[in-house]
């Protein structure tokens, strides 16, 4: 879902449990990602224009996760990703579990405005044109951040440790390649030992 929001690509996953995805729809719609239900289909509108909501009193956005049925610990950093192309602000609080906000420095050096502000909180401020670079990924949830802000970024981008994404996204390439991405996946270059 962030993927299409980010990319302004119109998606339909079929067959969902929406019960399971309703804190899922409901983080993302505060960070200005809208989506459909159609039956168990779930459909995000394309070409969406991401805008954070305030939150009540009109304070700044704030995103934490939490125990089901809280917004899932694992799609913290896809909702980092998702916050660089939405206008506004919103402070990210990763609270379950500390130093998974340490990924947020390759995305800074793409061209993101992301603040650090201790292990568990970064504040993203969007929209930021973000351009392509060498990254390395080194767990699962910031593989696929730094996935998701590759697929949107000008120019080109690799990202090395690919093991760590396919650990939790099988075959990853092949499908976002049928979705329409530009994406291929090659062989690492050795390391000489001097």
């Amino acid at each position: 879902m962030a993927l299409a929001g980010v990319t302004g690509g119109e998606l339909r996953i079929k067959d969902t449990n929406v019960q399971d995805l309703r804190m899922i729809r409901i983080v993302f719609d505060q960070l200005g990602l809208e989506s459909e239900l159609d039956g168990n289909d779930i459909i995000v509108p394309g070409r969406q224009r991401l805008v954070v909501k305030s939150d009540v009193g009109d304070y700044k956005r704030k995103v934490m996760d939490g125990p089901w049925p809280a917004f899932p610990a694992d799609l913290t950093s896809i909702a980092v990703a998702l916050a660089t192309q939405a206008r506004g602000s919103v402070l990210i609080h990763e609270w379950m579990f500390e130093s998974r906000l340490v990924f947020t420095d390759k995305l800074a050096a793409m061209g993101a405005d992301i603040v650090s502000c201790d292990p568990h909180r970064a504040i993203v401020t969007g929209p930021r044109r973000l351009r392509g670079a060498r990254l390395e990924s080194p767990d699962i949830r910031a593989g696929m951040a730094m996935l998701i802000a590759a697929l949107c970024a000008d120019g080109r981008s690799e990202i090395g440790s690919v093991e760590q994404i396919d650990k939790g996204y099988e075959r990853i390439d092949e499908r976002l390649r049928e979705l329409g991405a530009q994406i291929e996946r090659v062989p690492a270059e050795p390391v000489l030992a001097l």
